[in-house]
């Protein structure tokens, strides 16, 4: 990147899901917050680290010695998507795909299991994004990041995979020429031993590879070879287990960085030695339709070349040349490559909302309309929507949401409140609706957005607000799901306000094709809605081959019945009863200081979810402390109860169909 867009400390930042952890032994003296991973080459700075920072050469990391191993290792298989019927005319898919560079905390210190704060890059519009890099990294903590695990549990259940980040500063910026001469060092045999390292790492922590950006100044020739060699080595090692390398448009073949803004000469090597490129801001039109002719000649794909798109500062305002990128009326010149999308949370003032966030974050991906179906033709921001089609992971039974997007105000548990402290947890985060809003009706079209007041499960619901003058269609789901004479569809659902008729939607072909964003030719299945939570469970009778879309239908009961306030909690399809999962075994405590406790469970066998940790309260009711996808949960500032002499915890397995398990549980004595 642009040494004027750094500062001295950046924020920032799938193979083997279930790594061997340390062996478990008594008790630690000490319960320390467990925190993402990251590392120098080889070689330390010079003098002591800053306050929470811990300095680490990756050269010398084992996976048998990293205590927080069952905090950050991933346990979610990268989904695969599928593509459904583009919603607008300029929707493509096949051409330009979407790369996001993301800071979701600081470097040091960024949590590895969420934080008790509703205020969090909550990303959701993951239909959009092909590969999501990990961000950060700084000349005074460390300057190779592994992906925490919720981000890449979350991005995984949508299908996208993520990359861990290698940032070699420029000079000016605490940059120094020999942590790149480690990273590229070799052994006696010639290999690359950090490459073997990086690729190990991606191993145990359940991500898929890395982006190589190498912007220290200062190097030669034979560092270039030196980089290329590297380069291929990571390359082939990562292809081997299925993992992938992005390299940064910055260092030349004569060493030096020189950022290039295209595809030439200068970096064509180390292109043609990684799986894509990140094609620096300073692009031009013509130097991308250069730089996708040269990509044609060598036999790559053009859409392997990120044209980088600087968001950090002004998100929407940004002023784009969109058609040198994704052109409306005719084929795309490349993909695009955002750099700081999180612009979408950090440019709302103190005190934000989560409903604030997700307005914002809405507005960036699916455009000023609110409804991919209907692009404002003069929104100068084009949207990803606007030019990308949208892809959905929900292919098979049984399939279950409760519309959490992993950060809340509350905890939720079948409509009733189980802990009052606001969180945020990506790896909770639901498979979440592709395409938002589409909203198909002849009279006013209502609001609808994650709401926060009030949810089923975990910390959110989708909420129809407005007046209702004719029936509104609003798509939920794009899914490939099989129907069988047993296939149930859920909805678990109520009305706050208004008098309104609900149909469930099921539509098993697609809308037509010649007419992109018409309504799904949809069956109506009626359900009744009150006011309070309740699940209707329809029999999809006389449906048979794929469910292709599923959505919901409202009706005004009368023209006098006033603005509509309804709220969608959850939605499940199944084909079976829903299986209660088996329990998870052997909860301990393994370390503790005062009321911090740092907690380990053998995972449940079969398909988990994820698994939630509970207090039991002297009064019989249970206290929400969190939950993960992981087998290991920290809990900080408890205390002991009045009369309590020691605090007992549960912890549950929960299915996809949101079963709970019988408990395990654990006692503390205070």
């Amino acid at each position: 990147m642009k040494p004027t867009r750094r500062t001295v400390l950046i924020a920032g930042a799938a193979a083997a899901l279930t790594p061997t952890l340390p062996a478990a032994a008594a008790p630690k003296a000490a319960a320390t917050p467990p925190y993402a991973s990251y590392w120098y080459p080889d070689s330390l700075p010079s003098g002591s680290p800053g306050t929470g920072i811990t300095w680490r050469s990756l050269k010398a990391w084992r996976a048998a010695d990293d205590v927080d191993l069952a905090f950050n290792a991933a346990s979610v298989p990268l989904a695969t998507r599928f593509t459904p019927a583009p919603v607008n005319p300029t929707a493509r898919s096949g051409q330009a795909r979407i790369q996001s560079l993301v800071s979701f905390g600081p470097t040091s210190s960024n949590s590895a299991q969420g934080s008790a704060t509703a205020d969090y890059y909550a990303l959701t519009h993951w239909a959009y994004i092909d590969e999501l890099v990990f961000w950060g990294g700084s000349s005074g903590e460390g300057l190779i990041l592994a992906p925490n695990a919720p981000i890449v549990d979350a991005a995984h259940r949508h299908g996208v995979p993520v990359l861990g980040n290698i940032f070699l500063p420029p000079v000016a910026y605490g940059g120094q020429l020999q942590w790149t001469r480690d990273l590229v060092q070799k052994d006696s045999a010639g290999r690359y031993p950090l490459a073997a390292q990086l690729v190990a790492v991606a191993r145990a922590y359940g991500f898929d590879g890395w982006f190589v950006n190498p912007e220290t100044g200062g190097g030669n020739a034979a560092l270039a070879t030196d980089m290329l060699g590297f380069l291929r080595e990571l390359k082939s090692r990562a292809a081997a287990v299925g993992q992938r390398v992005t390299w940064y448009d910055s260092m030349t073949v004569n060493g030096g960085v020189s950022w290039q803004g295209a595809l030439n000469a200068q970096n064509q090597p180390f292109f043609e030695s990684a799986d894509d490129m990140f094609v620096d801001f300073r692009w031009t039109a013509s130097g991308l339709a250069s730089s996708g002719q040269r990509a044609d000649r060598i036999g790559r794909s053009r859409y392997e070349l990120w044209a980088g798109v600087d968001v950090e500062a002004s998100g929407w305002n940004k002023s784009v040349n969109w058609d040198a990128i994704v052109p409306r009326d005719r084929a795309h010149v490349v993909s695009v490559g955002f750099y700081r999308p999180e612009w979408t949370r950090n440019h709302l003032p103190a005190g934000r909302t989560p409903g604030e966030f997700h307005a914002a974050d809405d507005r960036f991906w699916s455009g000023r309309s609110l409804d991919p179906s209907r692009p404002d033709g003069t929104d100068a921001w084009r949207a990803p929507a606007v030019s990308v089609v949208d892809r959905s992971t929900v292919t098979s039974v049984p399939f279950a949401s409760v519309f959490n997007t992993g950060h809340g105000l509350r905890w939720y548990e079948r409509g009733a409140v189980t802990s009052q402290a606001p969180w945020n947890h990506l790896g909770l985060q639901d498979r979440l609706p592709s395409r938002r809003w589409l909203v198909h009706t002849a009279g006013a079209r209502p609001a609808v957005n994650f709401d926060f007041a009030d949810a089923w499960c975990g910390g959110s619901s989708v909420l129809v607000e407005g007046e209702l003058t004719a029936p509104a269609v609003l798509d939920v789901y794009a899914t490939r799901l099989p129907v069988g004479v047993d296939t149930v569809v859920e909805l678990t659902h109520r009305t706050d306000a208004g008098a309104v008729n609900v149909e469930l939607a099921v539509a098993t072909a697609d809308p037509d094709p010649g007419a992109p964003g018409s309504t799904a030719p949809y069956t109506y299945f009626p359900v009744n809605s009150v006011n309070t939570w309740q699940t209707s469970t329809v029999r999809l009778t006389g449906l048979t081959g794929t469910i292709r879309a599923i959505g919901v239908r409202l009706t005004p009961r009368d023209s006098g019945s006033g603005p509509v306030r309804w709220r969608l909690g959850g939605l499940a399809v199944r084909s079976a009863a829903p299986a209660t999962p088996a329990a998870p075994s052997g909860l301990r405590i393994t370390g503790a200081s005062g009321g911090d406790l740092r907690f380990v469970w053998n995972p449940a066998p079969g398909d988990v979810r994820h698994y939630t940790l509970h207090r039991l309260l002297p009064d019989g009711t249970r206290r929400f402390l969190g939950g993960t996808c992981q087998r290991a949960y920290f809990v900080e500032g408890l205390r002991p109860e009045q009369g309590e002499a020691a605090a007992r915890f549960e912890v549950r397995a929960v299915g996809e169909l949101y079963t709970r398990s019988a408990p395990t549980t654990v006692t503390h004595s205070w």
